[in-house]
């Protein structure tokens, strides 16, 4: 009798523990979730405007070097050669904001592992 209530407390402790966790993992879903949208899952207005000027200033300057002549091509070359490095650049800061994400997702995933590990040696003895 007293081997069932010991067994019938584990077991209500151990879903307690599991609801813990659940919960515990949809608060973690949910920040995920938030950082994802910010990280860029549609594209936001400012890049849409980023993307809209450099598309703008190349199509300018293309068209005014060969409207222009001679004297303005070089000018409109180099506008255009500095319009696609900011634009380069841009992209190398977005590539490394996403890195920096998927780091940091592999260590969260890397740190739940090892806490379930931990967990199963413990069940174990």
């Amino acid at each position: 009798m007293e081997r069932r209530q010991e067994n019938q407390e584990n077991l209500e402790n151990e879903i307690n523990d599991l609801k813990n966790q659940l919960e515990q993992f949809q608060h973690e879903k949910e920040r995920v979730r938030a950082i994802i949208g910010k990280l860029g899952g549609v594209p936001k207005f400012r890049t849409k405007l980023i993307n809209v000027i450099f598309i703008t200033v190349v199509s300018v300057c293309v068209a005014v070097s060969i409207i222009g002549g001679q004297k303005v091509r070089p000018v409109m070359i180099e506008l255009t050669i500095v319009a696609l490095s900011l634009k380069i650049i841009y992209l190398i800061h977005s590539q490394m904001r996403i890195n920096h994400f998927e780091f940091w997702i592999l260590s969260a995933i890397e740190w739940r592992i090892n806490e379930i590990m931990t967990y199963i040696k413990q069940l174990k003895r």
